[in-house]
C-alpha cells in the first residue's frame, strides 16, 4: 500500500471503511432480503386468492406451505361469474386507455412546442404549466363536479377521462418539454435543411428520440388512472363503476367478501404489473435520460 492510499483510506469516513470491505457480496444480500419483504404482501394476496373463505378465515395465508391442499381455483372461477367485477375490469380499460393515450399524445405535441416553436409568450405559458404541478387533486373535485353537472357528464366515463387527462398534461408537458429541450440543435437544423417541416421533424425526429421519456410517462399515467379509486369514486357511472369502486363495493356489513376481494384485487394488481414489465426497459432509460452527460 502507497502512502496516498493509506492517507486516503484514513480520511475515510467508519461506515465508508466497513462498506468497502464487505464488498457487494452484503449488500447484494440486503436488497434481496428488501425485495423479498416488499413482494411479502403481494405474495399473502395470491395464496389468499388460492383458498376457500373457510381456510382464510381459520388460518393465515403461510399455512399454504404446510398444507398445499388448501388451493382451490374456486375464487377465480366465482370471480369470472361475478358481473359486476368483469364489467368494471372493461370499465377501468375504458377509461384508462383513452386518459393515457391522450396524455401522451396531446403531452407530446406541447412538450414539442414548449422546447423547439417560437411562439408569443411560451414561457408564460410553461410557467402556468409548471404552476399547475402544485394543484392538489382533492382542490378541484367540487368545482369540476359542478362543472360536469351543468354539461351533462357527470357520471360517465368520458367525464372520468376529461379528468384525468386535465390532471396528467401539466406533468406530461413539463417532462417532455425537459426532455426534448435536450435533443441537440444540429439535429433539429440538419433536418430542416433536408426539408423537413414541424410535423415530419415531431414524427420521424423527436418522437424516436424521445421514446424512453413518452414510455415512462405512459407508464405513470396507466398505474395513475388504473388504481384511481377517489376520482372514480366521484365522477363514474355508478352502475358500471371501475374495478376500485367495485371492489370497495364488494365489502359487506360485518366484514370483507374476501373470497371475492382477494382474487378480484390480486387480478386488478396483475395488469399493471404486466404493463410496467413489459415497459421497463424504456421505463429505465426514460427514468436515467439526462442523470449522466
Amino acid at each position: 500500500m502507497t502512502t496516498a492510499d493509506g492517507i486516503v483510506k484514513a480520511r475515510q469516513s467508519l461506515p465508508a471503511r466497513i462498506a468497502s470491505r464487505t464488498g457487494g457480496g452484503v449488500l447484494r444480500v440486503f436488497l434481496i432480503l428488501v425485495g423479498l419483504f416488499w413482494l411479502m404482501p403481494t405474495v399473502g394476496l395470491l395464496l389468499s386468492s388460492l383458498r376457500s373463505p373457510s381456510d382464510i378465515a381459520s388460518t393465515g395465508w403461510w399455512k399454504t406451505f404446510t398444507d398445499p391442499s388448501q388451493f382451490t381455483f374456486h375464487n377465480y372461477a366465482s370471480l369470472l361469474d361475478n358481473s359486476t367485477i368483469t364489467n368494471s375490469l372493461l370499465s377501468t380499460v375504458a377509461i384508462t386507455v383513452p386518459a393515457t393515450i391522450l396524455v401522451v399524445v396531446i403531452g407530446s405535441l406541447a412538450g414539442y412546442a414548449f422546447a423547439w416553436m417560437e411562439f408569443p409568450g411560451r414561457d408564460w405559458w410553461f410557467m402556468v404549466v409548471v404552476s399547475l404541478l402544485v394543484v392538489p387533486v382533492q382542490v378541484a373535485l367540487v368545482p369540476v363536479a359542478k362543472l360536469f353537472g351543468q354539461l351533462g357528464i357527470f357520471e360517465t366515463t368520458i367525464g372520468v377521462i376529461i379528468f384525468h387527462v386535465s390532471f396528467g398534461l401539466p406533468f406530461a408537458i413539463f417532462l417532455l418539454r425537459n426532455f426534448f429541450a435536450e435533443i441537440p440543435r444540429e439535429l433539429l437544423e440538419a433536418a430542416r435543411l433536408d426539408g423537413a417541416g414541424e410535423i415530419r421533424l415531431f414524427t420521424r425526429v423527436v418522437m424516436p428520440l424521445g421514446g424512453p421519456a413518452i414510455a415512462s410517462l405512459g407508464i405513470f399515467q396507466f398505474l395513475w388512472v388504473w388504481n384511481d379509486m377517489l376520482v372514480a369514486l366521484i365522477f363514474a357511472d355508478s352502475k358500471h363503476p371501475p374495478i376500485t369502486v367495485a371492489l370497495q363495493q364488494q365489502v359487506r356489513q360485518f366484514g370483507n367478501n374476501i373470497d371475492v376481494l382477494a382474487p378480484g384485487a390480486f387480478v386488478s394488481m396483475v395488469i399493471p404489473l404486466a404493463v410496467f414489465f413489459a415497459f421497463q426497459r424504456q421505463f429505465m432509460s426514460g427514468v436515467m435520460a439526462g442523470a449522466v452527460k
